[in-house]
C-alpha cells in the first residue's frame, strides 16, 4: 500500500472525500446566511434549526405522502421557506432598522423554540432517511471507494452555490437585489417592489438551509440536534470568508471542509478546532474575513 507523509493513500483520499462532503454543507449553509445578512442585514442564527427542519420536512413526506427523496428535493426546501417568508413578514422585517444584536437575539430564540418543539416531539435520537437507489453503491476508483450518493452531494452542492453566485452577481435580477439594499427608496421609485423582494429574499436564503438538509439526511440521519451541532462551524465559516460576501462563503466552505478532513489525518487532535484557530488568526489580520469589504 502507497503512502503519502506515512499516512495510507486510502485514508488520506477517504478524509479528502469526507471533507469535501462536509465542505459541501459548510458551503450551502453559509450561503444561505450571507445572502441573508448581505442583503437583509440580519445575522440569522436560526439558520441551522431551518437546515434540520429540511431533513424533517423530506422525513415527512416519506412518511405521510410516500414522496421519496427526489420529491422531497424540491418540496421540502419549499416548505421551508414558506416558514421562513411567514418568520420574516410577521416578525423579523420589524428590526431591519435596528442593531444586527436585535435580530441575531430573535432567530437565536426561534432556534431554541424550534429545536426544543422537535426534540420534545422525537427525541434526540437519529431518524433513519434512505438514500435513493438511483444513488446507491459507488465505484472504484483504484485508489479509493467512491460512494454515489457522496459525489452527488459534492456535484449538487456545487452547483446550488455557483448557480446562486451567478443569479446574484450576474443578472439583472440580482442587480435590483443589491440595489434594494443599498437605496430601497430610489429602486421602489423605479416601481419595483422592495418589501416583496425582501420577503422573496429572506425565504430564499431559509430555503438554502432546507436543501442542504434533505441532502443531509440520507448520510447523517434526522435529527433535532442536528442544525445546533452545525450552526456554530458555518458561522466560523461565514466569517472567515467575509460577512455577506457570496463568493467568499463558497470558497471558505469547501475549502474549511477539506483542511478539516486533513487535519484528521494529520493530526486529528486539532481537527476539532482547527476551523476555530484559522477564524482567530484571520480576524486578527483581517477583521472583514477574507473576501469581506469594508463598509
Amino acid at each position: 500500500m502507497s503512502t503519502v507523509f506515512g499516512v495510507p493513500t486510502q485514508a488520506l483520499f477517504g478524509q479528502l472525500l469526507i471533507g469535501l462532503i462536509n465542505g459541501s454543507f459548510y458551503a450551502v449553509l453559509s450561503l444561505g446566511l450571507s445572502v441573508i445578512f448581505g442583503l437583509l442585514n440580519i445575522i440569522n442564527f436560526a439558520h441551522g434549526a431551518q437546515y434540520m427542519m429540511g431533513a424533517f420536512a423530506a422525513y415527512f413526506l416519506l412518511q405521510w405522502s410516500g414522496l421519496g427523496y427526489w420529491w422531497a428535493l424540491l418540496v421540502a426546501p419549499i416548505v421551508v421557506g414558506f416558514f421562513g417568508i411567514v418568520l420574516e413578514r410577521t416578525m423579523i422585517r420589524r428590526l431591519y432598522h435596528l442593531d444586527h444584536l436585535y435580530g441575531l437575539l430573535l432567530t437565536f430564540g426561534f432556534a431554541l423554540v424550534i429545536q426544543g418543539m422537535f426534540r420534545h416531539q422525537f427525541g434526540s435520537s437519529g431518524l433513519p432517511y434512505a438514500m435513493p437507489a438511483q444513488l446507491a453503491g459507488g465505484r472504484n476508483l483504484g485508489f479509493m471507494f467512491l460512494p454515489n450518493y457522496r459525489a452527488w452531494v459534492i456535484v449538487f452542492s456545487l452547483g446550488l452555490c455557483l448557480g446562486t453566485w451567478y443569479v446574484i452577481e450576474r443578472t439583472k435580477l440580482g442587480s435590483y437585489l443589491r440595489a434594494a439594499t443599498e437605496n430601497p427608496a430610489l429602486v421602489q421609485a423605479f416601481g419595483v417592489n422592495v418589501p416583496r423582494m425582501v420577503t422573496l429574499t429572506y425565504g430564499f436564503g431559509v430555503a438554502l438551509a432546507g436543501v442542504a438538509g434533505v441532502l443531509a439526511a440520507p448520510i447523517y440521519q434526522v435529527n433535532p440536534l442536528m442544525g445546533a451541532d452545525l450552526i456554530i462551524v458555518v458561522f466560523a465559516v461565514v466569517v472567515i470568508g467575509g460577512l455577506g460576501s457570496i463568493m467568499g462563503s463558497i470558497i471558505t466552505g469547501f475549502t474549511l471542509g477539506v483542511v478539516e478532513g486533513l487535519t484528521k489525518v494529520f493530526y486529528p487532535e486539532a481537527s476539532n478546532t482547527v476551523i476555530f484557530v484559522i477564524m482567530a488568526v484571520v480576524l486578527l489580520f483581517r477583521p472583514t474575513g477574507l473576501f469581506g469589504q469594508d463598509k
